[in-house]
């Protein structure tokens, strides 16, 4: 499971995606970081252009 999917089922803390970055980065993944974390687009651009307070607030909005 990605980050944003662990979080928004309530499994992670969002402050874990420092561990999923670190990983990233040590990782021989394919895949950009905005997908290994499973963000579009949309919250990839908050997330850079705002702050992680941003990105988490979007998320929140997104929990069920």
């Amino acid at each position: 499971m990605t980050f944003k999917e662990r979080y928004l089922a309530g499994e992670i803390p969002f402050e874990e995606i420092d561990d999923y970055i670190i990983r990233w980065n040590n990782s021989d993944a394919l895949c950009t970081l905005r997908e290994y974390l499973g963000l579009d687009f949309q919250e990839e651009d908050v997330w850079i252009e705002e702050s992680d307070e941003a990105l988490k607030e979007l998320l929140d909005k997104q929990k069920t």
